[in-house]
């Protein structure tokens, strides 16, 4: 996020979870039925292009990977409230709409760049979208903020356990944001899980995956926003114990939901070019 254009990631990530809804067929992966009311004017330009084009590789491809991960990432929340968890935290929320849906009650922060949040608020008010009460937010630049500092400030109880969402995030960073991320998130009770998306290096992607990554990491660069880490899943198991958590399960997009969604009749197939790991805080 510039502080004088909003991120165009942001925009292309709802709304490829609103023209899910659209353009594809049953079973939906991911039902956000908030994402489109945010976009507001710009709602029809944007699904227009999943309606004209949705067959694209990009296009379906990222619709299928924002509606996995998140289907991943909220089911497991919904496992753990159920279990007593309280705290919920959204690194680089983007325009992320949990808050503005039903759902486990736990206490939410959203942690992102202060230009971005700005940009969210406005963006409730115009569509008269109202978030849960239980939303606070935490804003961070990854590349230069203390993380702790900001979520302490919001509210949140680093002597509680919480699921931490990292989604669509990485592989924009640094290799040390990155890694600064994932000490902060280290030091959180134990407990705590962190759910992290992660996009692999060519050597690691399926034919399906490498294709998407040939068309889209050019893409991201030229609106300026270029992919800078890649992590090959035991370089990322070796990260995360350095930082104290201790990586439970690597997972494919194909994995991340139950096999019968993805018995399609649209164009929504799995692709191995991002992955989720699920880690555990284990002091």
């Amino acid at each position: 996020m510039h502080t004088a254009q909003p991120s165009q990631t942001a925009l292309i990530t709802a709304a490829s979870r609103a023209a899910h809804l659209v353009v594809d067929q049953e079973p939906f992966i991911f039902r956000d039925t908030v994402a489109a009311s945010l976009l507001g004017e710009l709602a029809e330009q944007f699904i227009g292009y999943h309606r004209s084009h949705g067959d694209h590789l990009v296009l379906s491809g990222t619709r299928a990977q924002v509606t996995a991960r998140s289907h991943y990432t909220e089911r497991r929340l919904a496992e753990l409230a159920r279990d007593g968890l309280e705290q919920y935290v959204v690194l680089g929320a983007g325009l992320d709409t949990f808050a503005c849906r039903p759902g486990p009650e736990v206490k939410i922060f959203e942690v992102d760049h202060p230009a971005t949040q700005r940009w969210k608020r406005d963006l409730f008010a115009a569509a008269g979208v109202t978030p849960s009460h239980a939303l606070a937010f935490a804003p961070v630049d990854f590349e230069t903020d203390d993380l702790m500092a900001s979520l302490r400030a919001a509210g949140f109880d680093p002597s509680k356990p919480a699921l931490v969402s990292w989604l669509g995030v990485s592989m924009y960073l640094t290799r040390d944001a990155v890694a600064a991320t994932l000490a902060t998130v280290g030091r959180l009770a134990p407990g705590t899980e962190l759910v992290m998306e992660y996009a692999l290096p060519s050597a690691f992607r399926d034919e399906r995956g490498a294709a998407f990554a040939d068309f889209a990491l050019p893409a991201a660069a030229e609106r300026g926003e270029p992919w800078l880490t890649f992590l090959a899943p035991d370089d990322l198991s070796a990260l995360l114990v350095q930082h104290g958590l201790r990586a439970t399960e690597h997972v494919r997009q194909a994995d991340s939901i139950a096999p019968a969604l993805w018995r399609r009749s649209d164009g929504l197939r799995p692709a191995d070019l991002c992955r989720l790991a699920r880690a555990t805080v284990l002091r």
